[in-house]
């Protein structure tokens, strides 16, 4: 027993020589931050895969403001073609000016908790928090289409079964659940109609699109 103790602490040594050995030399030509950048959005990864979102999100957040928090003119650039691409999205899906168009640096939108009118809408923030209930929205026609995109997001909507639905959904680093179905980690794409969409009085269409997000779509 105590010459396998002996022997695991020996090997555990070896093992932080090396990895000291390896952290040394990586650090020496590729640098520090970046290092731990990589390895706290790598743990994210590996938490969101373990189901254990909130922990993950967080893991991949220090970690990408620690890889770019040096490097500003990428944030802008990143921020600058989110924004022109919603702006091309919102043009291409809402044909006349008949829609809401809403950009914030920061937001957070919670809808359900009374009454409320869904409208053609179309909602752009670099961090923020949307929850819509739609089984408490007012809709005033057969086809709604909503679009929500940014830098940042977290998505919390419930439809409950009487409405169709089509969800367009991505997201470059995160989750997305619709449903049964999901997706989680780097560069997620995810479609997804219910059955009863073509033949339902209310349908809504749905394009949600963040850089780094959680998307949760609960049919009820």
């Amino acid at each position: 027993m105590g010459e396998e103790s002996k022997n695991n602490r020996n090997r555990n040594t070896a093992l932080v020589l090396i990895g000291a050995g390896l952290f040394l030399l990586l650090d020496h030509t590729i640098g520090f931050f970046p290092i731990l950048a990589a390895v706290l959005i790598l743990l994210g990864i590996h938490r969101l895969r373990s189901r254990r979102e909130r922990k993950g999100f967080i893991l991949i957040g220090v970690g990408v403001v620690i890889l770019f928090g040096n490097h500003l003119t990428i944030i802008i650039s990143v921020i600058l073609i989110s924004l022109g691409l919603f702006f091309i999205r919102s043009k291409q899906v809402h044909r006349d000016d008949t829609y809401i168009q809403k950009q914030k640096l920061m937001d957070s939108v919670r809808l359900g908790r009374e009454p409320w009118i869904l409208r053609n809408c179309s909602t752009w923030y670099i961090i923020g928090e949307t929850y819509m209930d739609l089984s408490m929205a007012i809709l005033e026609q057969r086809d709604t289409t909503v679009i929500l995109q940014g830098v940042v997001g977290d998505i919390d909507i419930k439809v409950p079964d009487d409405i169709g639905v089509s969800v367009t959904s991505s997201v470059t680093m995160g989750q997305i659940q619709i449903a049964t179905e999901r997706e989680t980690g780097v560069m997620n794409k995810l479609t997804w109609q219910s059955a009863n969409y073509e033949s339902s009085d209310h349908r809504v269409k749905l394009i949600v699109s963040y850089i780094v997000g959680d998307i949760n779509i609960k049919v009820l």
